[in-house]
């Protein structure tokens, strides 16, 4: 059996292996390192792919996620809902500007930050939703538009973990995720479903103005040479990085597949289990045949519910499996964040959630050995 890894980019690398060594070669003699030709085919192609009028590329997902706040216009002390079950850079660029983070549980079955905790959540300060497609899987944007069109907020995607995924609205209309609100973040970090060879990052919008805005933020404010119209960052994507991604955009839906599949063959081998839950899918999406993409699996998380989630991670660590526990402590409760304005009562599925969260390897190159044995070592522990 091969080695199991936790993400597998070698095997990944071999497949566009002589692409993207070509790609490099082109960049490396024209020596347009940045902003050059790679990058702006890469803008133009993720255009098309997504369905969506503006890409904005930039250095890397956080940036994205800043960067649109920014180009939204939203001024300290301006509330932003955001969920308490994810990863911290969401909050962490909320905070950065100064905007107050307003953190909200989740759903159970999806992870996904609640529709009905939003509108909770909202107050005369409220300017906008940051919902969070964790793991791959959308969250309720039909609910979650519906609210910020009633209170005139905005919506920004964050969908570092979601790029692929499908979002079937209740009309039956389709989009892809990140196309939806008014402005959506994303991270080419190695490890995501499209990932590039270091740093990198995306802002997808259908509004010109915004669009406009943005593409002066990420370089210095700048729309002509030395004359700085907005504030602004240094944020751009490289050519090389452009170059990685122009080489793997073609293959994101076979890749994506192949997560899909990897999922069935996990969820065949451990469901049913009575400490097991695996991973549920929103009610608009049945996943019942191969060409079902409303989930990409960025990661798959199972829960654990006999109190042995921590046992089953050192056990699976003796058996050289990599796993990860996405997350181990409630946005809520970081150092960093803490606040009097939340109640523990508040947060029931996320205070859950951290206790019994355990990722398995996910990426498209497990192979049906892997997944057996990884499965057959879980099973065997809890039973």
């Amino acid at each position: 059996m091969r080695k199991i890894q936790m993400v597998d980019l070698q095997s990944q690398y071999e497949e566009i292996k002589d692409t993207v060594q070509n790609s490099f070669e082109e960049v490396l003699e024209s020596a347009a390192f940045i902003n050059g030709p790679q990058v702006r085919s890469f803008q133009k192609e993720l255009e098309d792919y997504l369905g969506v009028k503006h890409v904005i590329p930039c250095a890397n997902g956080t940036d994205a996620l800043q960067i649109a706040m920014m180009g939204l216009g939203l001024k300290p002390g301006d509330e932003v809902i955001t969920a308490d079950f994810t990863f911290a850079a969401t909050v962490e660029v909320i905070a950065l500007l100064q905007l107050t983070p307003v953190l909200v549980d989740v759903e159970p079955d999806s992870f996904n930050i609640d529709p009905e905790a939003i509108r909770k959540a909202i107050t005369p300060k409220t300017k906008a939703i940051v919902p969070v497609h964790l793991f791959g899987q959308c969250a309720d944007m039909d609910s979650i538009m519906e609210i910020a069109r009633e209170h005139d907020l905005y919506v920004i995607e964050d969908n570092a973990q979601g790029i692929g995924a499908t979002y079937t609205s209740a009309d039956g209309s389709k989009k892809k995720s990140g196309t939806i609100g008014h402005v959506a973040a994303t991270s080419f970090f190695p490890s995501k479903n499209l990932g590039c060879y270091g740093d990198g990052g995306a802002i997808f919008t259908n509004d010109d103005d915004l669009a406009h805005t943005l593409r002066g933020i990420v370089n210095h404010g700048m729309y002509e040479r030395y004359h700085h119209d907005v504030v602004g960052v240094n944020s751009r994507l490289d050519s090389l990085q452009a170059a990685v991604l122009r080489a793997k955009l073609p293959k994101l839906d076979a890749y994506n597949q192949r997560r899909r599949n990897a999922a069935k063959k996990y969820n065949a081998a451990l469901n049913g289990h009575q400490d097991i839950i695996i991973p549920q899918l929103a009610n608009n999406c049945t996943f019942i045949c191969d060409t079902c993409d409303c989930h990409v699996f960025h990661q798959y998380t199972l829960r654990i519910t006999n109190g042995k989630r921590d046992e089953l991670a050192a056990h699976l660590a003796e058996k050289d499996i990599p796993h990860g526990i996405y997350y181990p402590i409630p946005l809520h409760s970081q150092k960093a964040y803490r606040d009097e304005r939340y109640r523990e009562e508040d947060f029931p599925v996320t205070n859950q959630l951290v206790k019994e969260v355990i990722s398995l390897p996910m990426h498209s190159e497990l192979d049906d050995e892997q997944i057996d044995y990884i499965a057959q070592t879980i099973r065997n522990f809890l039973n």
